[in-house]
């Protein structure tokens, strides 16, 4: 019997073994994966965080480098190493789970290693896990490849010919820009592409936008709102170079696939040799057997904190804040979650 079982050994996993082990908290982290930062390491080569080191540290060990410098993927997957190890955070590793049931406020965690049981679940896993691909993709012929920007790594994946890359996100804009080197490529988007830069004055804009509150503005104020209804816009200008020089050619939404043809909202038509899905994840938790969603689909809670007892999440987007999904805002919202649970 654990007082606290993590599901998830990503950073929000991490940041919440932080606390607990602050708390002198009986608690075990679990992780389908073979090693801490798996997920990062296998996001595309080129990945490039767009936040700065300054705000892409956990709770309790600062990541090391030039604070206004960019972090890559490889240097995010080894200080989570380096964070689990330093504070000797218990993970169990290689351990998928297969279902969590709730009964007279004890858990039960079945395991491909067997049944655990705790007085609090944290569901850690974050918003991130399960790709989301339209279901008119079933159209698509088996010889045009295919696929998701999680499953993508480098250009030498893609068959010759051209590229069209579905989705306006930043993860897009990378991967758009990074192929029209070697591709002629396509960049599909369902709403105006906004541009803001990487840095101004010297500055990283995050620093900016700490400064000027908006990195604070919660998920309920008229700001948090406005910008959760507005979305990301693209940080950096090389999509927008890129656009301006004909190297990547923009299209509208796409509608429908009829074989090799990708139909656009406009009645434009691209026949394709390749696509990257970079169309972004969806929320799924089948293994939960417990009640968590609330007639929109969406989960029920109070900045991670549901309605059942003992019952956590962490890591999910605007749980709180716009950085609480990341690796900048998901400690503060852990150690949230740890007073919770104490209290």
């Amino acid at each position: 019997m654990y007082n606290t079982i993590v599901i998830g050994a990503g950073q929000a996993g991490l940041a919440m073994g932080y606390y607990l082990t602050q708390s002198n908290s009986n608690f075990l982290i679990l992780d389908k994966g073979n090693n801490i930062g798996q997920v990062w390491r296998s996001r595309y080569d080129s990945l490039t965080l767009f936040t700065p080191r300054m705000y892409s540290s956990l709770p309790g060990l600062t990541l090391e480098g030039d604070a206004q410098g960019f972090p890559t993927k490889e240097e995010i997957a080894l200080y989570l190493e380096t964070y689990a190890a330093k504070f000797k955070l218990p993970i169990q590793l290689e351990t998928e789970v297969l279902k969590v049931a709730h009964n007279k406020d004890i858990f039960s965690v079945e395991t491909n290693k067997g049944i655990l049981t705790a007085r609090n679940i944290v569901m850690a896993t974050g918003p991130f896990h399960h790709k989301y691909i339209p279901h008119f993709a079933e159209n698509l012929s088996c010889d045009v490849i295919q696929l998701h920007s999680s499953e993508y790594n480098n250009p030498s994946q893609l068959k010759p010919g051209n590229v069209l890359v579905i989705g306006g996100g930043n993860s897009g804009a990378q991967i758009a820009v990074e192929l029209s080197g070697t591709k002629n490529t396509f960049l599909s988007v369902s709403q105006k592409l906004r541009f803001l830069p990487l840095k101004v004055g010297g500055k990283s804009i995050f620093w900016w936008f700490d400064k000027l509150g908006i990195l604070k503005a919660t998920n309920t104020s008229s700001i948090g709102k406005k910008i959760q209804q507005n979305g990301d816009p693209i940080f950096g200008f090389e999509l927008k170079k890129a656009i301006k020089e004909c190297e990547v050619t923009l299209n509208e939404k796409v509608i429908n696939i009829e074989k090799t043809h990708v139909f656009f909202k406009d009645n434009t038509k691209l026949q394709v040799d390749n696509i990257i899905w970079a169309t972004g994840f969806k929320q799924m938790y089948s293994w939960l057997d417990i009640d968590i969603y609330n007639k929109k689909g969406t989960i029920k809670h109070r900045r991670g904190v549901t309605s059942i007892r003992g019952l956590y999440f962490l890591g999910l987007p605007w749980q709180y804040k716009r950085g609480s999904s990341l690796l900048q805002g998901v400690g503060e919202d852990a150690k949230y979650i740890m007073n919770h649970i104490n209290s």
